[in-house]
């Protein structure tokens, strides 16, 4: 029996024990996720027309729904309305997956229950209540499907499909008939919400073409972008005539009844978009509509287009209790939230993945993911998604609730004019800025809303100089639901938000990450490049720390690591080679884009070098469409489009990460200690003493806070009236700087907290070679923070986040 082991061992590559299990039979879970059940583009099925950016080009799980008796999801290529290699999936209370032989793929993320017929509408599908799936073909009803909607005139036969494309198709549930009623009846682009309520079908654009549709043959209503702020659109039609609610970017259009469609005609519908100011949170109640703005936790999710922001939700998740996701964050949303009782909405936490949908499931909460995607992450071999499995308070363990926001951004208000009522229930540290340009002091009143029942009392008048800029830091007393702002004067204002929220402890991460090694660890530590593989569903995994060289191996959906016959070594070299994307300096971490160049805070004096394999791993593609950046021990969150100015701090691990990526669902982290051992996060060889740290992404906010230090200059030659680089100040919540001057000098402390703008902070005198200590107040924030000194001077501004 040996002998043949060792002959299959040679001749298959060898495979070693990862861990025993607990409970036979059950499959391996990790931090939420079970590497068996993820998504990958088949590479068969209906051809895309679109190579490179459409088949396999991305994989997102689009919708998830409990239906007769299992779970069923569809997932999406990004440009396929004629049908791609994408699935229909079933998942079984055994956590067994079935592709359907239905399939015809595409790009749906669309899911509604039809009451009346009793059957599932997901995608192209129509599932009734025993599983047999009958599919409308693309040929007859081709589009990207992002809604499905209850039908205005017959809606026990009929429903409404809309595509992102933007036509309207009406089909029939129970012989599959399909009328095309428009192919483009309302202005921007990208669709993503539809519903019906109170007699009126609401359909949601959340993007803008760079050159507008002016040729759209049946343009109902509307036209092109009259200025900046027109992006998307939230329209609606009653059957005859459409109406234009506003020219802004909106994505799920829903209410109470969630996806079995509104209750009655009287129920109020909701729906949630964004502009340049926050996250907007529409109300429609009995005919009136309302708005109301949220912070935004990450940037990532903006550009004009849309196409990052895949598909927020509002959603039902059990015992009757609603979560809403937007822009990185997570809230609960109360059913009850109407225009007498806007209560109880609150923030939950804030995330990095990114999530099409999710649903409640055998009593867990289940989140789709978007995530291994190519479309510009060339080190990944092919697509990939999965499902995270969990309990809904689990999320507070992720992300904290830090945000941003505003209720207007250079905006020409009216004397006496309120703004729309803006959240603040549930945050933690809150302050608020606000500027004009009036050329004379200015005021603005804040007034509170305490129950959430249109109760407003002021709260308290904030006198802003003649200079343009103030803040107030809101006490840890002030409990309210929501806070407007009525403008003192006419002019041009500015009233921003920032909200930190309670970190993480890193003691708390001790077990869960101890295989990592720390950076001021000497023992040896497995460096090591690691990808998807592209030629079968593998991870990739080089080891660079060998004793005997470069060792190639493969770990499978089992985690289970083999060292195969094929040494596809230099394929992983030469896709992954490291190199280093940031400059160093004595102040500062140095990082240039398209947005700019910027500076960071550092962390221990060993990052300042590379490691014995090279330097670590820093920009690389984890959720579809969005960056982590790993710079000087800390991770960041970049977006695609915007870059490095809207970048926001995640973690400071403190530890030897050489690589990273996602791979079915998890995140994969090398770096980790020779003598680890399997603990449930750490699996690989033990004869080798090689292996990987396994998680879930939302694991890393269990590092604990960011911190670190660094200046915009050190002993740095100065000149007088030019202001330094900007340095980060967003996420830290304990800040202090040191200012010195080699000249009896004034340092001017300038703050740009919404991305438009410089605001004088605080002017700080420093007498020649004397030290001065400025603490920020408990409260403060802002997203970048520069300093101008008004004399010549060799000079160093230092800033410490505790």
């Amino acid at each position: 029996m040996r002998i043949k082991f060792i002959l299959c061992a040679l001749f298959f590559g060898v495979a070693w024990p990862v861990v025993a299990q607990k409970n036979v039979g059950k499959p391996l879970q990790i931090s939420g996720v079970y590497p068996h059940l993820a998504a990958f583009n088949e590479g068969d099925g209906i051809p895309c027309p679109r190579p490179g950016t459409g088949n396999g080009g991305e994989i997102g799980i689009g919708a998830v729904v409990p239906w007769a008796g299992k779970l069923w999801m569809i997932t999406y290529s990004p440009h396929c309305p004629e049908g791609s290699s994408d699935k229909l999936y079933t998942i079984d209370e055994n956590l067994r997956m079935e592709i359907r032989p239905e399939s015809v793929g595409g790009t749906p993320a669309n899911r509604m229950i039809h009451r009346e017929s009793n059957q599932l509408l997901i995608g192209p599908y129509l599932v009734d209540a025993s599983g047999k799936v009958r599919t409308i073909p693309p040929s007859r009803m081709p589009g990207r499907l992002t809604a499905t909607a209850r039908h205005l005139k017959d809606p026990a036969n009929w429903v409404y499909y809309y595509d992102m494309e933007g036509a309207l198709y009406e089909a029939n549930v129970h012989s599959l008939a399909v009328n095309k009623l428009f192919t483009y009846p309302i202005p921007g682009w990208h669709g993503k919400g539809g519903y019906t309520a109170q007699g009126q079908l609401v359909l949601a654009n959340n993007g803008e073409r760079s050159k507008w549709n002016a040729s759209a043959p049946d343009l109902q209503v509307g036209g092109p972008p009259k200025n900046a702020d027109e992006k998307g659109v939230l329209a609606s039609w009653d059957g005859k005539n459409w109406k234009i609610i506003e020219r802004r970017q909106f994505t799920d259009v829903t209410g109470p009844g969630g996806i079995y469609g509104s209750p009655d005609d009287k129920s109020p519908l909701w729906s949630i978009g964004w502009d340049k100011r926050s996250v907007l949170l529409k109300l429609l109640d009995n005919g009136q509509w309302y708005t109301f703005r949220l912070p935004k936790a990450t940037h990532t999710y903006d550009g004009s287009t849309g196409v990052y922001t895949e598909w927020p939700r509002i959603r039902e998740i059990g015992n009757g209790k609603m979560l809403l996701d937007m822009h990185g964050m997570f809230y609960d949303f109360p059913q009850t939230f109407s225009a007498r009782n806007t209560a109880g909405l609150a923030p939950i936490a804030s995330h990095l993945r990114y999530v099409p949908d999710f649903c409640h499931w055998n009593g867990q909460l289940v989140i789709a993911t978007d995530e291994t995607s190519l479309l510009q992450n060339p080190m990944a071999g092919r697509s990939q998604s999965n499902l995270w499995f969990g309990k809904p308070e689990e999320l507070k363990n992720w992300g904290a609730t830090s945000s941003w926001g505003g209720v207007w951004i250079n905006d020409d208000v009216k004397a006496g004019a309120v703004s729309e009522p803006f959240l603040i229930n549930g945050f933690g540290q809150k302050i608020v800025h606000l500027s004009h340009n009036t050329g004379k002091a200015a005021t603005f009143t804040l007034e509170i809303s305490q129950k959430g029942t249109n109760d407003w009392q002021p709260y308290q008048t904030v006198t802003v100089p003649a200079s343009g800029y103030a803040y107030h830091i809101f006490p840890a007393t002030v409990s309210a639901n929501w806070i407007r702002v009525k403008s003192g004067q006419d002019g041009n204002a500015t009233v921003f938000f920032h909200f930190q929220g309670a970190w993480h402890s890193a003691q708390t991460a001790r077990s869960q990450f101890r295989a990592l090694a720390d950076i001021d660890d000497k023992n040896p530590v497995t460096a090591a490049l690691i990808r998807p593989a592209g030629h079968n569903k593998n991870l990739q995994f080089l080891d660079l720390s060998a004793p005997s060289g470069p060792t190639y191996y493969e770990v499978d959906e089992k985690l289970g690591f083999a060292r195969p016959t094929e040494n596809r070594e230099k394929e992983v070299a030469e896709l992954c080679a490291l190199k280093k994307e940031f400059e160093l300096d004595a102040a500062s971490v140095i990082v240039k884009d398209k947005s700019g160049t910027f500076r960071l805070p550092k962390t221990s004096a060993r990052y300042d070098q590379p490691f014995a394999a090279g330097w670590p791993r820093d920009r690389r593609e984890l959720e579809s469409e969005r960056y982590m950046f790993n710079a000087h021990g800390t991770f960041y969150e970049v977006p695609r489009e915007a870059g490095f100015s809207s970048m926001r701090p995640v973690t400071t691990h403190k530890k030897q990460i050489q690589d990273f990526c996602t791979w079915r669902g998890l995140l994969v982290l090398s770096g980790t200690g020779k003598t680890a051992k399997t603990d449930g996060h750490f699996f690989g060889s033990n004869a080798d003493k090689t292996g990987l740290w396994f998680g879930a992404i939302d694991d890393l906010w269990q590092l604990g806070k960011p911190v670190g230090e660094g200046g915009v200059w050190k002993d740095s030659d100065v000149k007088a009236g030019e202001p330094s680089l900007p340095y980060l100040m967003t996420g830290y919540d304990k800040k202090k700087v040191t200012l010195q001057s080699d000249k009896d000098a004034e340092f001017t402390l300038e703050v740009d907290f919404d991305h438009n703008g410089w605001h004088a902070y605080q002017t700080i005198n420093v007498p020649a070679g004397k030290a001065v200590v400025h603490e920020f107040p408990v409260g403060f924030n802002a997203h970048w923070v520069r300093v101008t000194s008004n004399q010549d001077s060799k000079a160093t501004v230092w800033f410490t986040y505790e």
